[in-house]
């Protein structure tokens, strides 16, 4: 990668790593469909704003229908399955589970017929399925069903980001990634509004808890997915997807060692196997046998 690339890599990592301590906080002040909502319209109000200030002209109208697309997978499916379970699973547990993304991706792709299946890549996914079952049947809290709930949430919260990032990536060549990212919030802001009927603000936030929804907006939502969007269109989304692996890495260190969250040695080596299996499905464990054809 370009050393432009590599620092977007690295930015993207660590303000994700940390995006999931400030969405615990949103959750609890806010609820978790507002924590998601608020935090799509702030995205798309920032880029909206920047755009003007600077000059640049945001084309929303043309793709709009794929930009429903990306805004219902990967931003309101994503962040609604996070935000609901983060509460009932911690954070660290939450992120483990978001190192299945490139799997999920992987595997979508292959069975759309976008790519092609290996015994390299078969591998990989057996490693990372059974990564899933040892992290989910061996927890260190007590197996409860709030706890198979949260899981279950988080996994659908990975499926519909492979699924967005999948579609993008084949839908909106070619597109900035300023229309992707300020379109995919806006819809994803008005797909969660609603929500807020069933599941309101639960009291009244501190001034604090605005300034943690503001950060999660527009920094770690409108920058970083304009910086994730253009780094699919310059290294390819097999090598952009792969930094939840380190996304993940962070944001367990930040659950464990500053909200002192339990994980046990088993759950860590299925942690281990699922980011394993993903390097293979993605291709970052190099093959050494000669593949046909």
């Amino acid at each position: 990668m370009k050393a432009k690339d590599s620092a977007s890599y690295v930015f993207l990592a660590v303000v994700w790593g940390f995006s999931f301590l400030a969405m615990l906080r949103a959750v609890e002040a806010f609820g978790w469909a507002g924590a998601v909502t608020f935090r799509c319209f702030i995205a798309a109000a920032t880029l909206i704003i920047v755009a003007v200030a600077t000059g640049r002209r945001l084309r929303l109208g043309a793709g709009w229908r794929a930009f429903a697309v990306v805004g219902a997978t990967t931003v309101a499916g994503q962040l609604v399955g996070l935000c609901f379970a983060m509460p009932l699973i911690g954070t660290a547990m939450s992120a483990i589970l978001v190192a299945t993304i490139p799997l999920f991706s992987m595997l979508m792709a292959r069975l759309w017929g976008l790519e092609r299946l290996t015994r390299r890549h078969l591998a990989g996914l057996m490693l990372g399925f059974f990564g899933i079952v040892v992290l989910v049947g061996f927890p260190a809290v007590p197996f409860t069903p709030s706890f198979v709930l949260g899981c279950a949430s988080t996994l659908f919260a990975c499926l519909c980001a492979a699924f967005g990032s999948c579609y993008a990536s084949y839908r909106l060549k070619g597109v900035s990634s300023w229309d992707t990212t300020a379109g995919a919030f806006l819809a994803g802001g008005v797909i969660t509004l609603p929500l807020l009927i069933w599941v309101p603000v639960p009291g009244w936030p501190q001034p604090v808890d605005y300034l943690y929804l503001l950060v999660l907006g527009a920094i770690m939502s409108a920058a970083t997915y304009v910086l994730y969007f253009r780094l699919v269109g310059t290294i390819g989304a097999t090598k952009a997807i792969s930094v939840e692996f380190a996304v993940t890495v962070v944001a367990v260190l930040v659950g464990a060692l500053l909200l002192r969250e339990p994980l046990s040695l088993i759950q860590i080596c299925g942690a281990g196997t699922i980011i394993v299996g993903c390097a293979l499905v993605i291709g970052l464990i190099p093959s050494f046998t000669r593949q046909p054809g």
